[in-house]
């Protein structure tokens, strides 16, 4: 099949893109920057999610959309809502509009675990609207898609602000294996290839129109971790646990959210509907009224 990869260039895109193109599919990739893991039988589209016409070039001859272009660092969302909304959730109805102009047979939506969370931030809150949005374009337009929540990813490819390349980084810059969370924090880490290959799985027919999350198989306490770590590094200082509340991160577990049902107002007095009807329709008999005298 003929597959688009938005955001290809990236992290987790980049990887997908790999493994879509071992499997036989005719691959491209659109992004703003061109990928410095590009294989010579893949294509490059350079242009941004938020131009229709960059878009629209890269789309247009497509079977499938793999949309994984968004703003993912959470520190980074929190301090630019504005830019997320303009690209979590403005770019992936722009990439679905031109979906179904194009009659894709699937939209791919990578979204995030944070989504049945109350953490996650403004991350969240993006992702939770970008999958209303693909939700709606299937009951309006028969778009079909795949959401595809993402747990914790690591492996290469990683930039700076991935957790455990964080983690690593520091321990081999500093010889000191330090924590920015506390001892009772729990990761489900998942390698990025690993990931990978379940994105191009998930082009089975069996997963057409389905919400799922892909995320590590064991439970991994970060004390445990750590430990392993240290031992891997040779690193024999006492490990250091700063017990920040890091906002926006889960400690653990995101499968925190509760729907608000609201409360119900109860009016002390109101308006007979009938009565409110009958002025209704005198205000829109003196304006029918007005126009036919001007």
């Amino acid at each position: 099949m003929k597959i688009i990869v938005t955001g290809g260039s990236g992290f987790l895109g980049s990887h997908v893109a790999d493994e879509l193109s071992k499997r036989g599919h005719d691959v491209t990739i659109f992004d703003k920057k061109k990928s410095k893991w590009i294989r010579s039988d893949q294509k490059m589209y350079l242009g941004d999610i938020l131009n229709p016409k960059d878009l629209e070039s890269a789309i247009k001859c497509a079977d499938v959309v793999f949309h994984f272009a968004a703003l993912v660092d959470l520190s980074h969302t929190l301090k630019e809502p504005i830019n997320t909304v303009r690209v979590n959730i403005l770019g992936t109805v722009l990439a679905l509009e031109l979906c179904c102009k194009h009659k894709i047979k699937r939209f791919i939506h990578a979204s995030t675990i944070y989504v049945n969370s109350v953490d996650g931030g403004f991350y969240r809150s993006s992702k939770k609207a970008a999958e209303d949005y693909v939700e709606e374009y299937k009951k309006i337009h028969n778009l079909n898609y795949t959401i595809l929540r993402f747990g914790s990813l690591y492996g290469q490819r990683a930039d700076a602000t991935n957790g455990v390349r964080k983690i690593l980084t520091d321990a081999i810059v500093n010889d000191e294996m330090s924590y920015a969370g506390s001892r009772k924090t729990v990761r489900r880490y998942i390698h990025v290839l690993d990931a990978a290959k379940a994105c191009v799985d998930i082009l089975k027919e069996k997963y057409k129109n389905k919400h799922l999350t892909i995320t590590g198989k064991k439970e991994i306490k970060m004390t445990m971790f750590l430990k392993k770590l240290s031992k891997i590094l040779k690193i024999s200082k006492k490990i250091k646990y700063q017990n920040k509340k890091i906002i926006g991160h889960y400690e653990t577990t995101p499968f925190t959210y509760k729907f608000k049902k609201g409360q119900i107002f109860k009016l002390k007095s109101s308006i007979n509907i009938y009565h409110g009807i009958l002025k209704l329709i005198d205000e829109i008999k003196n304006e029918k009224k007005s126009k036919n005298i001007n």
